[in-house]
């Protein structure tokens, strides 16, 4: 079988070849390649190609990482080329110059070992004859890859001008595309055109495609090349600022700034995420320009940063002793309080690893919620910072704002760590039932992170960003009511419920507190006059209504300043003050308590309430008139105490005959219960025993005790119910000079909370049922005009059990 050469006429010739599979590259006619032979098969073909005339076939492979190919794996179309050199290079491989002839189509695989042997038809190139089509397609190719060449700068212009010299379309075609940088796919769809027309047009479709992706990396090209000259140049101007600076002993405004800036990160001691965003931060200050209105936002906010106590804290004084002189010397009574900061430090003593309670004090106005914060924080020798939450209603007071806003600063909270200038500050947060929550956010809610232990240790402000450790700060709360704080807000806390002082702890505490601190504000002696606790007792009951001891602060206020000036006017002789002295200095008493009645009452009970300034006395009158069993109530009552009304007398007519009353004198008589002040708004259940005893007394004509009052919820069935407030209506029934009182028997447990002095003057009934309180509170029948009585009164128990001794129950 004898050589070949292109363009050999039109004759259809077929050939028995070997197949040499190649990977990532194609062999085109025209062309001289060198090939890298490694394949156990591929080298057999070669040696077999060698031994023959020196013709093989050239095929690419479809997927060049398949390693053994098979007949699917391989184009049907490929080049005949000649075998011009060969090379054995170490390690059984072999490096080859072929020479590309003439297209061949793989008919059928002859044999697959020990090499690929195929039957193969040649695909001559015809010269044809230059048509108009042909010329145009020509002239637009040559035209095209010119112009590629000149952009890429790839193609020799040696190789260019010996392309361009050429006259034959299908030889001008296969050099042309051996020197593009197209993909096996692309490069074996043209050598599949057979058509040179086809053939033409995909290579004139290839090149200028190659044109748009060269001309689009000479535009990103000459983009990148102008940024790098600019920051290039940048770079060399600043280069020789600097170096002109350090001629002339100076430096850069923005450059100094910044190193500044971070020397005073690098001592601060941020946390980990706190130092990244500063550095940040403190980058892009750099890069602005001095009067630059973001460069402002950025200095204020690294001022910020910096400025916070990220690591520092204040070492706790553990001694217990010391703490509990401390909280004494600042306050009078207050048990409960005391012993909670007495734990804590206990606590802190034996481990550094709790975290700070959360505490909250509710009770009235006056009785030292806020101070008791201030005494706290001396105790434990820590920072001191409060907070008013009093109508607050923008969340951003909690959590601040975020920096894309005008004058966004951080918030409150941040804002007190960074007075307090230490971590682990007390902070107290004032008047937290007066929070209220509109369209711009719930602060309860913001408030929520705060107070729990749980998270608060990562507190992100909107306005840093970054977390912010509050779990070594001491929150404390007050209010003066838990009903309008927020359940889940409530939960987070442990809530310490301080009571209204008693009569003793203000005179104590005016005695203690008050009256030096005034004397001394005042400027004058302590030898100008001289106030005993009988006189300090009558400005509490006659001057002061209240449950803390502001008002009587301001009492003692006021005749101080009476004294000084009569002092000042040589007025004044030294002495003890009397009540003539009070009522000159101060006037006349502007309020009266309510006393125990001066002798038993028919139809007149003595109840005990609880109001915003402590307990008080209330006289119920129940009076019966000509009627049909109506029921009026009058003295501004709420519903829940109409209520408790209803109930007494559903009981009494229930009962009537057990009580001694005639079991139709519902159809005869109405009932018109009243309690007095009637402008006073009053409410509540534990008024429903006094109003059930007034309408029985008023019915069966039996006299009430005057030294029994009596507090308690009555249900339909006579029981007597707990109730609350008790330690303020004890200590109200005792001003008013009541010997006994009768109570619920489950609020036996509240009785701890009594002062010992007001125990031992008070006799305590601790009742179940209503028949219990009539048998205590009722005098022996009183004969009276209007009514037949022709039974004696008497009490009979209508249950199974016995009735109750009320003398089994003394409390003394």
């Amino acid at each position: 079988m004898g050589k070949i050469k292109a363009g050999e006429g039109n004759r259809v010739i077929r050939r028995e070849l070997p197949l040499l599979p190649l990977r990532g590259i194609l062999v085109f006619p025209y062309t001289i390649v060198h090939l890298d032979i490694g394949r156990e098969r591929s080298v057999a073909a070669i040696e077999q190609a060698m031994l023959a005339d020196r013709l093989v076939l050239l095929v690419a492979q479809k997927d060049k990482d398949v390693h053994a190919p098979k007949r699917e794996d391989i184009y049907e179309i490929g080049t005949i080329a000649e075998i011009k050199q060969l090379l054995k290079l170490p390690g059984g491989t072999m490096r080859i110059l072929v020479e590309g002839i003439v297209r061949g189509r793989l008919l059928e695989f002859v044999a697959e070992a020990p090499y690929f042997r195929v039957m193969v038809e040649e695909c001559p190139n015809g010269r044809g004859i230059l048509k108009n089509r042909h010329e145009a397609l020509l002239r637009g190719v040559v035209h095209q890859f010119e112009e590629y060449a000149k952009m890429g700068k790839k193609v020799p212009t040696e190789t260019l001008g010996t392309v361009l010299a050429l006259d034959e379309p299908s030889q001008l075609a296969d050099i042309m595309v051996s020197h593009l940088n197209l993909n096996i796919a692309d490069k074996q769809a043209i050598l599949e055109a057979l058509d040179i027309d086809d053939r033409l047009e995909l290579l004139t479709e290839f090149i200028m495609r190659e044109i748009e992706i060269l001309e689009l990396e000479r535009r990103i090209g000459l983009r990148v090349r102008k940024q790098m000259e600019k920051a290039q140049k940048e770079y060399y101007l600043r280069e020789q600022i600097k170096a002109i600076q350090k001629e002339l002993g100076e430096k850069d405004e923005r450059q100094a700034e910044a190193e500044e800036y971070r020397d005073k990160i690098a001592k601060a001691k941020l946390s980990k995420k706190a130092e990244e965003k500063a550095l940040k931060e403190v980058d892009r200050l750099e890069k602005m320009p001095l009067a630059s209105a973001e460069g402002t936002v950025v200095r204020t906010y690294l001022d910020w940063l910096l400025v916070l106590p990220w690591s520092k804290s204040s070492r706790d004084k553990n001694d217990l002793q010391r703490a509990e002189t401390f909280l004494d010397e600042d306050h009078y009574g207050l048990e409960k309080v005391k012993e909670r900061i007495l734990e804590y430090l206990a606590i802190r003593k034996l481990t550094n690893k709790m975290k700070s309670p959360i505490l909250c004090f509710i009770g009235p106005p006056g009785v030292g919620k806020t101070s008791l914060g201030k005494s706290i924080a001396r105790s434990l020798d820590r920072k001191f910072v409060r907070m008013s939450l009093g109508g607050v209603r923008d969340e951003a007071e909690i959590r601040g704002h975020r920096r894309t806003y005008v004058g966004a600063l951080p918030g409150r909270i941040i804002q007190g760590i960074r007075t307090a200038e230490t971590r682990n500050s007390v902070f107290l947060l004032d008047e937290i039932d007066k929070m209220a929550s509109d369209f711009r956010g719930d602060p309860a809610s913001a408030l929520l992170e705060v107070l729990d232990p749980e998270q608060n240790h990562s507190f992100v402000d909107h306005y840093l960003e970054t977390p912010f450790d509050l779990s070594q700060t001491m929150f404390i709360l007050t209010a003066n009511t838990w009903q309008t704080i927020p359940r889940p807000l409530l939960d987070r806390m442990e809530v310490i419920k301080i009571s209204g002082y008693t009569e003793d702890e203000k005179t104590n505490i005016a005695k203690k507190y008050l009256l030096p601190k005034q004397v001394k504000a005042h400027g004058l002696g302590e030898d100008v006059f001289t106030l005993t606790d009988e006189m300090i007792l009558k400005i509490v009951q006659g001057h002061t209504r209240e449950s803390g001891v502001r008002g009587l602060e301001r009492e003692v206020a006021h005749l101080c300043r009476k004294i000084a000036v009569k002092f000042v006017k040589k007025n004044w002789e030294p002495r003890v003050l009397t009540g003539e002295d009070l009522e000159e200095l101060l006037g006349s008493p502007r309020y009266y308590y309510q006393m125990a009645e001066e002798q038993p009452q028919v139809g007149a009970a003595t109840g005990l309430a609880y109001t915003e300034v402590g307990g008080d006395v209330l006289t119920i009158e129940v009076t019966p008139l000509p009627g049909k069993g109506n029921l009026t109530l009058t003295g501004k009552l709420g519903e829940v105490m109409k209520e408790s009304a209803q109930a007494g007398w559903t009981f009494v007519r229930a009962h009537a005959k057990a009580l001694g009353i005639p079991e139709d004198f519902y159809d005869k008589v109405d009932l018109h219960i009243h309690i007095p002040e009637g402008a006073i708004p009053k409410d509540g259940p534990s008024a429903g025993i006094t109003m059930a005893t007034a309408m029985a007394s008023a019915l069966s004509h039996q006299a009430v005790r005057d030294d029994v009052a009596m507090t308690g919820e009555i249900t339909l069935r006579g029981n007597v119910l707990p109730i609350g407030g008790l330690k303020e209506k004890i200590l109200a029934a005792h001003r008013a000079g009541i010997k006994e009182i009768i109570l619920p028997k489950k609020n036996q447990k509240d009785l701890e909370d009594i002062p010992q002095n007001v125990k031992e003057s008070l006799r305590f009934h601790l009742v179940s049922r209503i028949e219990e309180v009539l048998k205590i509170a009722l005098l022996p029948l009183v004969v009276t005009d209007g009514y037949d009585q022709s039974i004696p009164f008497m009490l009979r128990n209508t249950s199974s059990e016995p009735m109750v001794n009320p003398n089994e129950h003394p409390i003394s």
